[in-house]
């Protein structure tokens, strides 16, 4: 099995002692080689492809190259505002979110876009995505050069011991596929591993709201189900299965690529959420809980404001 590619550089002190951050990525790094040993057939073989990460994007030239699609699917078609730039401390963050869609997650890219219009080549962001995506050819190329990682500990942690910031959505399929009605929801799944992340890394986390996104491929239904009887959580780690309304397909699976509908996409960063500077809290279970409602209910007042101001239930 290939393992991750590329731990941070060290940036010892007078001690000779690597950093808070250098230490977690070195032991992220020796879980994920591990389990990605382990894994066989068509779940080894994603795990493998996966794991092939490095820090070396994004592709600046290419990202410039790439601004003629995305300015005008920002600007034009998804008429999208985004605001709380003010709020971001200064790098490493780790910034935390909801999503929706897939294979292209719009509402995730476009912030991931956004930030290099805004910071330009001077602060990198990484986004992180499931390993299916990471691994799949075609697409998991073009993520690579866009800069994103792959969403497990060892990349991420990686990632935030060389100073780099890394956004990454905790709720997974879960979220990004969520049905329609739910779309205003914070859904994180219960998923607490990114706190545990932060507090080892030594990083402050911002949660980021945003609404709209699930307009532009509205799902009908998660198919927690059809996705078991599959097995599709022991291939590949996915707990749904949906169908949604996309086009040009009508009613079709929700992996299917689709063009997605003029949705008007709002985000907003909201404040940083401190977090406890002993490493030792990140196995302290009850802080871990509190600090994930902490981020899931900033998320969540944040949404609220943004839907507030939706003039049309579909594309407003």
């Amino acid at each position: 099995m290939a393992k991750s590619k590329q731990l941070p550089k060290k940036r010892q002190g007078t001690s000779g002692k690597a950093t808070q951050a250098e230490q977690q990525a070195e032991r992220a790094k020796k879980k994920a080689d591990v389990r990605r040993e382990q894994a066989g057939g068509a779940a080894g073989w994603v795990a493998e492809r996966a794991g092939q990460w490095s820090l070396d994007g994004p592709d600046h030239g290419f990202m410039h190259a790439q601004k003629y699609f995305w300015n005008p699917l920002m600007d034009l078609y998804f008429r999208m505002e985004v605001e709380g730039w003010e709020r971001i401390p200064e790098p490493p963050v780790l910034l935390v979110g909801v999503h929706s869609g897939a294979p292209f997650v719009w509402d995730a890219w476009t912030i991931g876009v956004q930030w290099w219009r805004h910071y330009g080549e001077e602060r990198p962001l990484h986004g992180t995505a499931h390993d299916v995506l990471m691994a799949a050819p075609g697409v998991g190329t073009y993520f690579r050069k866009m800069g994103v990682l792959p969403a497990a500990a060892d990349s991420m942690s990686a990632a935030l011991a060389a100073g780099r910031d890394v956004a990454v959505w905790p709720g997974g399929e879960v979220d990004s596929l969520r049905p329609w009605v739910k779309r205003d929801e914070a859904t994180l799944a219960g998923r607490t591993g990114f706190i545990r992340l932060a507090i080892a890394s030594g990083v402050p986390i911002v949660p980021i709201a945003t609404v709209g996104g699930p307009d532009s491929m509205p799902v009908l239904f998660s198919g927690r189900r059809l996705a078991k009887a599959m097995r599709l959580d022991k291939i590949a780690r996915l707990k749904v299965f949906p169908f949604a309304i996309s086009l040009p397909w009508g009613i079709a699976p929700a992996a299917l690529p689709e063009i997605p509908l003029p949705t008007k996409i709002r985000t907003s960063f909201q404040e940083p959420v401190k977090l406890a500077r002993d490493p030792a809290k990140a196995n302290d279970d009850d802080y871990v809980d509190r600090k994930y409602e902490e981020v899931r209910k900033s998320i969540q007042r944040g949404m609220d404001e943004l839907a507030r101001r939706r003039r049309f239930p579909l594309f407003g």
